[in-house]
């Protein structure tokens, strides 16, 4: 029982992260485009503030609930299939890439738009886009390894 909770929360935590980062990607920012380039910069910061919010509840969840599946399910690294060393491996780059993004483009970000210093934030979000890039590809493989390997494959 406390097994099937933990999966789910670990699930429900990989689809808020990495569908966030696609609906942020794909979805919103080409929807901002058209607008002025203060007000998609306004848009950009409240969504994104809200966005790593939850990246910073999902993340622990993720990585908490993955440990306690892997040393109470699988019996710790030795028990588990080469998805589940996969899964490890992309969960801490990706964590290390967020909180890169968080603590270098992201403050660049927020103080460039206190000080109205729209060039220097554009610039810190085009380097917070690409690091959501770069960590969704690294999501969506981990999704896809986790779903391969999940049946033996």
């Amino acid at each position: 029982m406390l097994g099937s909770l933990f999966y789910t929360l670990h699930v429900l935590g990989a689809v808020l992260w990495v569908g966030g980062m696609a609906f942020a990607l794909l979805a919103l920012r080409p929807a901002l485009a058209p607008l002025e380039p203060p007000q998609r910069m306004l848009v950009h910061e409240g969504a994104l503030k809200r966005f790593f919010l939850i990246v910073w509840h999902a993340m622990p969840i993720l990585l908490l609930t993955g440990y306690a599946l892997l040393f109470g399910w699988y019996g710790g690294f030795r028990g588990a299939g080469w998805h589940v060393h996969a899964m490890h491996l992309t969960a801490l780059i990706m964590a290390g890439i967020f909180l890169a993004l968080f603590t270098g483009p992201w403050k660049e970000f927020r103080a460039a738009r206190a000080a109205g210093d729209l060039p220097k934030a554009a610039t810190a979000m085009d380097r917070i886009r690409q690091l959501v890039g770069m960590n969704l590809v690294l999501g969506l493989l981990t999704v896809a390894v986790a779903a391969w390997g999940r049946f033996g494959g």
